[in-house]
């Protein structure tokens, strides 16, 4: 027994002795090595996250593509510049645009002493105006005036555009007639518009259908309207005649390579109604020198009565640095005083020249200065020197029934210069003088002539 127990005891011996001998040396990592299941779950669960990420990236791009797809149907955008202070939809299908005209201005006059006129300043123009889009196809517009201590509700109307080339306008706006009526306030040659305009409606209530042809070579216009005196405007009708006007204006070579004349405008418009007056509310005009002093009036027993017709043909020219407009009235009023009734014709024209001392360029629209007025810049705007001649004519058969020449002019006459600085396209600093003759309108003989300086700082946008 002790023998086996001695060879057990050796075998034992020997094979732990073999053991820690002959194994392997250890690995860094002491851990087991894992096995193939282990290897294939830890594969799955990676995949598994992976596709996890994927997911949500995915859905995050498309959250994203959302996002950017809803933004022009709900984001709206606010901006301001010389148009005005814009906010609208980001299709534009509404819209509103708050705009302002505001004119200060200051008249002097030289050798009035037969007809003193009082050297003042006034604010001629205080108008807000509001402009807007509803559902795309309508536009508004909006402008009261607060100008020389009153109140004026000068447009009120709403368009429907149907295409460029036809809209529909209802409201109170424009009469479509004379080319420097038609002309932006803001936008004239001089600080008081010409002699013609007394014979030219101003604004009017009616219904217009009007359009710009193959972008502007065309443009015309057809309206029916209450009817007001020449000059006049008014808010409601005081009979039932209604008058009709028309215009078209041409500008041939606006898409042409023809530089001479691509600035080239002719038109004529007309207007044509009935009106009859009684004493009181005689239904009749009476016209103002530039100074805004009126020169002429009827007899107060003088009233409308018949057929009121006018007729403008009208030309603008700008090249470079030149520019011209001119224009000639003829209104014809059927009138009657007492048993005495007579078709009376009054005539006006009036040419404006304007030269550009900048390299700027003058347009019906005036002057965008390239380099606005800025000091620091050594910009100063530009510059520009005006002309214009002018004259107004009343029928001689309205002597000595319908109206007096010892107390009124039959002729008025005027010439004119001009100093404008455009600070920017918003603002304009101008300087006029402007002398009127006048044939009769006093008992001795002519009408002292009136000698104007007129000053305006306006900001317009």
């Amino acid at each position: 027994m002790k023998l086996v127990r001695l060879v057990l005891a050796l075998a034992l011996s020997l094979s732990f002795v073999g053991a820690v001998f002959c194994q392997e040396p250890p690995q860094e990592d002491q851990g087991a090595p894992p096995s193939k299941d282990e290897d294939t779950g830890d594969v799955r669960k990676r995949l598994a996250e992976l596709e996890r990420k994927l997911r949500i990236l995915e859905r995050q791009k498309e959250v994203e593509r959302e996002v950017s797809a809803g933004k022009p149907k709900d984001a709206s955008t606010v901006s301001a510049g010389k148009d005005g202070f814009i906010m609208k939809s980001a299709d534009g299908a509404y819209q509103i645009k708050i705009r302002g005209v505001l004119h200060s201005d200051g008249r002097f006059w030289g050798g009035d002493e037969t007809r003193p006129a009082t050297d003042t300043f006034v604010v001629r123009r205080a108008r807000p105006i509001i402009e807007g889009t509803v559902g795309k196809f309508f536009d508004f517009r909006i402008v009261p005036d607060f100008g020389e201590g009153k109140t004026v509700l000068q447009d009120a109307n709403i368009d429907w555009r149907f295409a460029p080339w036809i809209r529909l306008r209802a409201g109170k706006f424009k009469t479509p007639f004379g080319l420097e009526r038609l002309q932006a306030v803001s936008e004239t040659a001089f600080v008081e518009r010409a002699l013609p305009t007394n014979l030219v409606p101003n604004r009017d209530v009616g219904l217009q259908l009007y359009g710009d042809v193959l972008e502007g070579v065309f443009s015309y216009a057809l309206g029916v309207f209450n009817g007001v005196v020449d000059g006049g405007s008014a808010d409601a009708d005081t009979n039932d005649g209604k008058d009709a006007a028309a215009r078209v204006f041409l500008q041939p070579f606006r898409r042409t390579s023809v530089l001479l004349l691509q600035n080239l405008g002719i038109g004529v418009a007309a207007t044509g109604g009935h009106t009859i007056g009684a004493v009181g509310a005689t239904g009749l005009p009476s016209y103002k020198t530039p100074g805004q002093q009126t020169f002429f009036s009827y007899l107060t027993t003088t009233i409308a009565d018949g057929r009121r017709r006018r007729l403008s043909p009208q030309v603008s020219w700008y090249l470079r640095r030149f520019g011209v407009l001119a224009e000639y009235v003829e209104s014809r009023q059927e009138v009657a005083n007492g048993t005495n009734r007579e078709d009376l014709k009054n005539t006006a024209w009036q040419v404006t020249a304007t030269l550009a001392l900048t390299d700027d360029q003058p347009t019906y629209k005036g002057i965008a200065p390239k380099r606005p007025f800025d000091p620091a810049g050594h910009a100063w705007g530009a510059f520009e020197i005006v002309a214009r001649a002018g004259e107004l004519k009343v029928d001689d058969k309205a002597f000595p029934v319908f109206a007096d020449a010892l107390s009124v002019p039959s002729e008025a006459r005027e010439r004119g210069v001009g100093f404008n600085w455009y600070l920017s396209r918003n603002v304009k600093l101008m300087l006029d003088y402007i002398e009127t003759r006048f044939r009769d309108g006093d008992a001795t003989g002519d009408r002292e002539d009136e000698k104007v300086l007129l000053n305006r700082l306006q900001i317009a946008f």
